[in-house]
């Protein structure tokens, strides 16, 4: 390998242990490894072009837009007060509320941080007068944030099909069974270990009347129509992904205006320039993390890792818990976006080596790059949740390990070795010839 590479890399660490942002660090890993392999820069101008040049990245930009617009929306407390008729009567019913809020809200959202930022002040302080600990209620929320990243519409799915070329309603299908997997596990294990985290207090969990129950599955409907109207848009060959984020922004403006009536002009101000922040950021990442990929594949770093891994690991079983393992230490140092631009290009002719269907990397990567949020030292979840709830980052730790290793490994490392959890559900709604052999 040449020594340009080399450097470029050492840049590249360097620049992540030092803390700078991401895009430099991309652009100057780049920059140098061009420069000592005496290439033109004009690649850059190219490859850049064409990083941005795909429709993918309008279903990404509407969804991220939609995602911000229901955070204000006042869908939240309707989807709390939904989870409360399904799963309140449960031992630790009111932390399974939390955790099934979180699903259904991630599924609105696609994303972790506009979800647990809605529902930790929405159910921290009042669960601690009902004796939950501030600290667990908290770091079940943090540990259920990702589930948004499982259950369609997706953000880092449709980078992942960006960057795989694979299909985008495939890839969403395929992570909704671990996504269910890890949100019921979750329930099991708060069952068995919630009484260590509650102390009896004289305030009583009040008990929905038949009429509440009703009139909280009225008021959750227009929230849980969102993902319906987006799912049936993209499965039924109604719509486009484009189409169907660009409805998602309209219905959720039509209900936060006009049902629950809790957007207005300054909201729909403040959330649309958060997206588009947030939109900017993303673009500038796929861009110059594509350049700093494509430089690398283009050197011969993609094969060689490819042939250096069969060489040392030829079971098919080792090198995918390699690959996991890759993933999950990249995520307790890196947010999960630059993982997929940089880590994607570089696996796929090793995946291409061992036969495995891309679908099925998908799931897996996804389901890696979502535990990455809840696991330390870098962890946006437990960042954004200690700020939130004013519980010190290491009192969320112990807890959230637990939720961890007990149920976010094991299945993760199910969807790994068990294809039908991810491809099953794709092929049966469209067919093997989207989906492909697995």
């Amino acid at each position: 390998m040449e020594i340009g590479i080399f450097i470029g890399l050492f840049i590249f660490f360097l620049g992540i242990i030092i803390g700078l942002p991401l895009c430099w660090v991309f652009l100057a890993s780049s920059i140098t490894m061009l420069t000592l392999l005496n290439s033109s820069l004009s690649f850059m101008a190219g490859t850049y072009y064409h990083a941005l040049d795909s429709y993918i990245l309008m279903a990404i930009a509407f969804f991220i837009l939609a995602g911000s617009l229901m955070a204000s929306a006042g869908l939240a407390e309707k989807l709390v007060l939904f989870a409360h008729v399904i799963v309140g009567k449960v031992k630790g019913g009111m932390i399974a509320v939390g955790i099934v809020a979180t699903l259904f809200l991630g599924a609105l959202t696609g994303s972790s941080v506009p979800c647990i930022s809605a529902l930790i002040p929405l159910l921290v302080g009042p669960l601690e007068k009902y004796g939950y600990e501030r600290r667990y209620t908290t770091a079940v929320l943090c540990s259920s944030s990702f589930l948004g990243y499982l259950i369609p519409p997706s953000v880092p799915v449709l980078i992942y099909c960006l960057i795989a070329h694979q299909s985008v309603a495939a890839v969403f299908l395929s992570t909704v069974i671990p996504g269910l997997l890890l949100a019921g596990g979750y329930m099991i294990l708060n069952y068995f270990i919630v009484d260590k985290y509650m102390h009896p207090t004289k305030e009583k969990i009040h008990d929905l009347t038949r009429e509440e129950k009703v009139k909280a599955l009225w008021g959750a409907l227009p929230a849980l129509g969102c993902p319906v109207v987006v799912l049936v848009g993209i499965y039924g060959g109604i719509c486009t992904p484009n189409e169907a984020g660009a409805l998602a922004v309209v219905y959720t403006l039509f209900i936060g205006l006009w049902v629950y009536r809790k957007l207005d002009r300054k909201n729909i101000w403040l959330e649309t320039r958060s997206a588009l922040i947030s939109l900017g950021m993303v673009f500038v990442l796929i861009a110059f993390g594509t350049v700093f990929a494509r430089v690398l594949t283009r050197e011969g770093v993609a094969q060689l890792m490819a042939t250096s891994v069969i060489g040392l690991f030829q079971n098919k079983l080792l090198i995918l818990l390699m690959i996991n393992i890759l993933l999950l230490v990249l995520g307790m140092f890196i947010d999960g976006i630059p993982i997929l631009i940089v880590v994607v290009p570089l696996i796929l002719p090793l995946i291409t080596d061992i036969n495995m269907n891309l679908v099925h990397l998908g799931a897996v990567i996804v389901v890696n790059i979502g535990i990455g949020v809840i696991t330390p030292p870098y962890a946006i979840s437990i960042f954004v949740g200690s700020r939130l709830s004013g519980v010190p980052y290491d009192k969320l730790v112990k807890p959230m390990l637990l939720f961890l290793f007990i149920v976010a490994i094991p299945v993760l490392l199910l969807t790994t070795y068990i294809p039908a959890l991810s491809c099953w559900l794709p092929t049966l709604i469209l067919g093997s010839k989207v989906v492909g052999a697995w």
